[in-house]
């Protein structure tokens, strides 16, 4: 994983929606793709597909386009998923409850293997699969199944104890949904996803095309 940190997030990204539309090729009769078609699956560019692929080594035949399979495995052993990462996941309310729906049995080599909670409703029980355990056993639970990603779905207010918490039992990657900025060590990677922000950023557009449509007609 060394060779990953001299590559952006923005190729990490699209590295990985390669892999996903070659996951879903794959489970068909196609044996080989090229690159505008993998382009085309992504909504990139044929020469954004060849230069992401070539930073990693890996080329294909003018003629063959890229083996499929080949391509497939290459891309997961460079994100890393030649083995098994573990997550767990803080805070199983509506959206805790959510992302575990979707994320369970959906990536085999990313592996939910608990979830925590304040709410004693939730503590000791197994929702979508995945057993909630007290917050304050979190430093046991994550150190024991050495997680190393943690997603972070509590209210703004916990959420960077939450963090603190987190590393300090071990786990280096971050997903936050809660809406602040957290503070943590320079070896631990944080992605902040504020679904308000998001949202304002989708209505901004869509109200600036709807009114570029009104224009034009």
């Amino acid at each position: 994983m060394t060779e990953s940190t001299k590559i952006s997030k923005k190729v990490i990204e699209r590295l990985s929606e390669y892999r996903t539309a070659l996951d879903e090729q794959s489970a068909g009769e196609q044996r080989n793709i090229f690159s505008h078609e993998l382009a085309r699956l992504c909504g990139v560019t044929a020469a954004q597909v060849r230069r992401d692929l070539m930073s990693i080594g890996f080329s294909g035949s003018s003629a063959k386009g890229y083996d499929i399979n080949e391509l497939k495995q290459t891309v997961s052993d460079f994100l890393g998923f030649g083995e098994e990462r573990r997550v767990v996941l803080v805070g199983i309310g509506h959206l805790g409850r959510a992302l575990l729906d979707f994320f369970v049995n959906r990536h085999p080599k990313l592996v939910v293997c608990a979830g925590f909670d304040v709410n004693e409703m939730r503590i000791n029980r197994v929702i979508h699969g995945v057993r909630c355990y007290a917050v304050s056993e979190m430093e046991r639970v994550v150190a024991e199944n050495r997680a190393q990603v943690g997603i972070i779905t509590v209210p703004e207010s916990a959420a960077q104890e939450t963090a603190e918490r987190l590393v300090e039992a071990g786990v280096t990657g971050v997903l936050n949904f809660a809406p602040v900025q957290l503070r943590v060590p320079g070896h631990v990677f944080v992605e902040n996803l504020n679904i308000s922000t998001v949202l304002e950023k989708v209505a901004y557009f869509a109200g600036l095309n709807a009114d570029r449509e009104r224009v034009t007609k």
